[in-house]
């Protein structure tokens, strides 16, 4: 069996006022970086044999903290940046709704369907992350490894692992420095834990 930790990066001040990040290279807020400390401190599991995070920046600072309590290294992954949200990317939901009201209804009812104006879709970002999510458990069989990423794509990795069609991936919630554990083993997955915050709850 393989185990991965998947987890979201630490808030931004784009998190904060409401504007859609994608690829676009946000560093962490001051309380993001609280959280990552935080979540580095308080870590659900008493190991783990590797850290893979997206190479953005938001993720590799959650990553570090999390690695280096650990003693090991990020391996930045480009497979596991956010998804491209293309000319929405820096503006919040008002002025994409103001400019796109029928792609944001398809954003929220039918993401499946979703088509964002030079951007990617959710099934290409799926398919971009299970691939490697793939490689990793081979690499990885036996071993409890963690991924740190972003809101969307982990959704769909998560949508993969419940084997949920990607229409309903708004029903599952991601917050910031959010821990979900997968396991994986011949060929079939089960979702241990999701979208636990406990460590943002710990009293040092």
């Amino acid at each position: 069996m393989t185990r991965i930790v998947f987890i979201r990066h630490g808030q931004t001040e784009w998190n904060v006022i409401g504007k859609y990040q994608g690829q676009t290279d946000v560093a962490l807020s001051s309380e993001g970086v609280e959280q990552a400390n935080m979540l580095a401190e308080h870590f659900p599991l008493e190991h783990l044999d590797a850290v893979y995070a997206s190479d953005l920046k938001r993720a590799m600072v959650t990553a570090n903290c999390v690695a280096k309590h650990f003693g090991l290294e990020v391996q930045p992954e480009t497979a596991f940046r956010e998804l491209n949200f293309g000319d929405w990317e820096g503006l919040t939901y008002e002025e994409i709704v103001s400019q796109w009201p029928e792609a944001m209804e398809n954003f929220l009812e039918h993401p499946d369907r979703l088509l964002i104006p030079n951007g990617e879709s959710f099934g290409d970002l799926q398919k971009r992350a299970m691939h490697r999510v793939r490689e990793i458990v081979a690499q990885e069989s036996g071993k409890t490894v963690a991924v740190v990423a972003h809101g969307a794509i982990l959704r769909t990795i998560l949508c993969s692992a419940l084997h949920m069609p990607l229409e309903y991936l708004w029903a599952i919630r991601q917050f910031n420095t959010a821990v979900n554990i997968v396991s994986y083993e011949e060929g079939w997955s089960s979702v241990e834990v999701m979208n636990s915050t406990a460590h943002l709850r710990k009293i040092s």
